[in-house]
């Protein structure tokens, strides 16, 4: 378990239990959501409900009220434990002054698709029911931020350098997995490469760079690889040099999803060895953004950070 106050209910996904947990400001509430895996869908959008709820200065009950429906109902959807019907959206963004009609076209869609199947899901057995979180939200992003110190990040990695990084940590996966495991990281990376592909903001620490996971053959074509995305127009690769010293990520990787409608806000995700955390609060959201900001103003530009990264390759070449 986290150690960590909450102001608002948020989720603490288990990989180790596989349950979902409510907590709130205090003591955890032990109590086991329901259903057992809810929808990242509809996790987003109750969150977004429940904002747009508490920024026009209604109550729970005052929402039930409209909608004629019991207030435990309106509590279960902005938790995510149940759905909404995409046509009581419109009417309940209006009793909330939501006149945008972008929002309710894009919440009606986020209704709908909480009740689809996506592509990962065909890997249901396999996968820990939070890293096909992590897939979901990756799908929907507008803008991907990732800061990661001593790995290349998971949308990054080639087949090699998954491979080699699953097999070096046996907590991580069963050799049984693996081959599908590497499919889904593989596949993960089509966000970046789809007709319409979300912006990818990376930070990279220069160890990441520098250790051989896999050996050099494979850190080559890592490289080569990281070469070639930092090419693309809606990727930006930059690299944290061992110089800068002390740093504002020091407390540990994080990826930064954000959506198209202003109102879906940030959603922050960390990870560790056997639990994953997301975070939507939007102070928390703010308090990552500037330290994101931060890394960026001492990471190398993006120019500077392609030469370190062929200076590297470069230095790979002849070597086994």
């Amino acid at each position: 378990m986290f150690d960590v106050e909450f102001d608002r209910p948020r989720l603490i996904w288990h990989r180790g239990a596989r349950q979902i947990w409510t907590t709130t400001k205090g003591a955890p509430d032990m109590t086991p959501a329901h259903p057992p895996q809810p929808s990242i869908r509809r996790r987003r959008l109750g969150s977004q409900l429940r904002r747009l709820r508490e920024d026009a200065g209604k109550t729970v009950e005052e929402a039930a009220a409209f909608l004629e429906v019991h207030k435990a109902t309106v509590s279960r959807v902005e938790l995510g434990q149940t759905g909404i019907r995409p046509r009581d959206i419109g009417p309940l963004l209006a009793f909330y002054g939501v006149t945008d009609p972008d929002a309710v076209v894009a919440l009606e869609a986020l209704a709908r698709d909480s009740r689809k199947r996506g592509w990962w899901q065909q890997y249901a057995e396999t996968l820990p029911p939070e890293y096909a979180d992590l897939i979901a939200l990756e799908v929907e992003a507008s803008q991907i931020r990732t800061f990661q110190i001593a790995l290349i990040p998971g949308l990054l990695q080639t087949e090699g350098y998954t491979r080699a990084v699953t097999r070096a940590n046996p907590a991580i996966l069963d050799d049984a997995s693996l081959d599908a495991f590497t499919k889904v990281r593989l596949a993960r990376q089509e966000v970046l490469t789809a007709p319409n592909p979300a912006r990818l903001s990376a930070i990279i620490g220069e160890a990441a760079l520098r250790t051989p996971i896999g050996g050099r053959t494979v850190m080559r074509g890592q490289l080569e690889h990281l070469l070639s995305v930092a090419g693309r127009q809606n990727a930006s690769l930059q690299v944290l040099p061992f110089e800068v010293g002390a740093h504002a990520g020091l407390s540990g990787p994080f990826v930064i999803f954000s959506y198209p409608l202003p109102a879906a806000g940030d959603v922050i995700y960390l990870e560790n060895l056997t639990s994953s955390l997301y975070l939507d609060d939007p102070e928390d959201a703010e308090r990552y953004r500037t330290v994101f900001d931060n890394l960026r103003s001492a990471a190398l530009n993006p120019g500077d950070s392609r030469r370190m990264m062929r200076d590297i390759w470069e230095g790979m070449k002849g070597s086994s």
